[in-house]
């Protein structure tokens, strides 16, 4: 009997790598409205809400402006990010086994959607929940509650892959299983130390563990 019959997936640093591009992305706005510049870390800081609130907080009147250009320059330059290799063989595996798959990030849906599309795994996932979709951002459990209640799900046959701390604790929080990845984590010694149900370095060995128990 296969282990599993829902995965959810984060996405910036596990499916796709889009880090650089969101630091370009908030530097190409402060730069032009601000005239200043921040550190990856001082962009990592922002992480939580969605960039359309980050940008709200940050511009106030001129959100609406602002916001256009960020995703203006994020789509421009989207050959900046790509997909980690094997995970769309990875994501085909799973839908093979009928498995549910969701997305649960902390990304807004625009750009969820344009990184998706663009990198061509929009197709794969059976419900996509962004920060734009919930009340409370992770870490709250709320986008993996969504799934779980909108298809009926077994808490116990539900995992949730991601890289960062803020998906420990959601699914902690919901009662399921947890599977950190840490082939491009920004929080990696972090991650470690929250002791996940499972750890995986490589996107092979999140193949081979699926492989193993579907």
């Amino acid at each position: 009997m296969r282990k599993y019959d829902g995965v959810i997936f984060d996405i910036d640093g596990t499916l796709t790598s889009t880090n650089e591009l969101i630091f370009s992305s908030f530097n190409h706005i402060m730069k032009k409205y601000l005239n200043k510049s921040m550190t990856n870390d001082e962009i990592i800081s922002l992480f939580g809400p969605t960039e359309d609130q980050i940008i709200e907080d940050w511009f106030g009147v001129d959100a609406e402006k602002v916001r256009r250009e960020y995703y203006s320059f994020y789509k421009a330059n989207h050959a900046m990010a790509d997909i980690y290799p094997g995970i769309k063989e990875l994501l085909h595996l799973l839908k093979e086994k009928n498995v549910l798959l969701s997305i649960y990030t902390g990304k807004g849906r625009e750009a969820t959607l344009i990184t998706l599309k663009k990198l061509g795994i929009y197709d794969y996932f059976d419900l996509i929940i962004t920060g734009s979709d919930v009340k409370e951002h992770k870490p709250s459990p709320e986008g993996i509650e969504i799934f779980l209640d909108k298809y009926s799900l077994d808490k116990e046959k539900v995992l949730m892959v991601g890289d960062a701390p803020a998906d420990i604790k959601a699914a902690r929080a919901a009662g399921i299983k947890v599977a950190s990845v840490v082939w491009d984590s920004y929080a990696y010694e972090k991650v470690l130390l929250m002791e996940s149900d499972f750890v995986f370095h490589t996107v092979n060995e999140l193949k081979k563990f699926f492989m193993e128990t579907l």
